[in-house]
């Protein structure tokens, strides 16, 4: 009798528990919650902030919970490719960031996040292309590109309402020409930069061969200019030089004639083995035989170096 009846204590306390814990459920910092009771939604748990997180109680096996996160929720977009308005085709890469702003219009709506999810990727790509479509490449890729995410958010977030959604945050993180276009447009833009770059060789080699042809002219002209110079002052030189010399040879003539003695005989005389067709009794060796120079009748007269001091026969020294 004892034994059945600690037996009996054991299944109901076990039935308490089991029920007790059927009916206790928690409702996170983060999260929002349904009370449902057959399908009927009974309670609204931390959704507008009145209620706080914490334990709650609900009929145990006639009532059940549904929790959604209060956090923002990430949506990550395909890429898909849009034409614009003046007919270029962009490849848009997107993302949305939402959060469940009314649970009981979501649940009714769309139930979980999965299809809230698909949705909201639908709304999103009709956005874009809706948006986009009215735009210039220019516009989307510079000059609008905040305003035009602003729009498209906008437009989302009035579609989104209608599932208890609220859109946070929509971007474009990379709007870029397809594959094909791009080595189009790449191949163009090579093409301008070599012929830019052929344009300032060409420039480049112009203007070379005219600093060049400058250049060539100014040294004929300068060499032309020194020459001239030269030739003047070399004039000019032997000038004074024959002034001189005839002024020496005035005031002197017996000194003249044997200072231009000895430059003949320094000429002509030159080398181990000079070999002179002369007579010996020549003017030319006058000096020779009497350092007054009076050898012969004419030694006044300054003697002149041979044309041939080479020659290979005669007097030697």
């Amino acid at each position: 009798m004892k034994q059945a009846l600690r037996t009996g204590l054991i299944a109901v306390a076990a039935i308490v528990a089991i029920g007790l814990y059927a009916s206790i459920f928690t409702v996170g910092q983060m999260q929002q919650a349904l009370v449902l009771q057959f399908g009927r939604v009974r309670a609204v748990l931390n959704a507008t902030g009145e209620e706080k997180p914490g334990l709650y109680f609900k009929v145990p096996f006639v009532e059940n919970v549904v929790i959604f996160d209060k956090r923002v929720l990430d949506l990550d977009l395909p890429v898909q490719t849009v034409l614009t308005a003046d007919r270029q085709n962009l490849e848009v890469d997107a993302f949305a960031r939402y959060r469940i702003l009314d649970p009981l219009r979501f649940y009714q709506a769309v139930g979980n996040i999965g299809l809230a999810n698909q949705r909201l990727a639908s709304f999103t790509n009709s956005g874009l292309r809706n948006v986009l479509a009215r735009s210039t490449r220019d516009a989307i890729v510079k000059t609008e590109r905040g305003q035009l995410m602003h729009q498209i958010q906008e437009d989302v977030n009035r579609q989104a309402k209608a599932l208890g959604i609220e859109i946070v945050d929509l971007r474009m993180t990379r709007v870029d020409l397809p594959a094909q276009n791009s080595a189009a447009v790449y191949k163009r833009m090579k093409t301008e930069r070599e012929r830019e770059a052929a344009d300032i060789r060409a420039n480049g080699d112009q203007s070379a061969a005219t600093i060049r042809a400058k250049a060539d002219r100014e040294v004929t002209v300068i060499l032309a200019e020194a020459t001239q110079k030269s030739e003047q002052l070399r004039g000019q030189g032997d000038a004074d030089k024959n002034r001189i010399l005839a002024e020496a040879f005035g005031k002197d003539p017996d000194f003249f004639s044997f200072y231009r003695s000895m430059q003949a005989y320094e000429t002509g005389l030159k080398g181990s083995d000079t070999r002179l067709v002369i007579s010996p009794s020549s003017d030319f060796f006058r000096y020779f035989s009497d350092p007054q120079g009076r050898a012969t009748a004419s030694a006044a007269r300054p003697p002149r170096a041979p044309t041939d001091p080479t020659a290979s026969t005669g007097a030697t020294r």
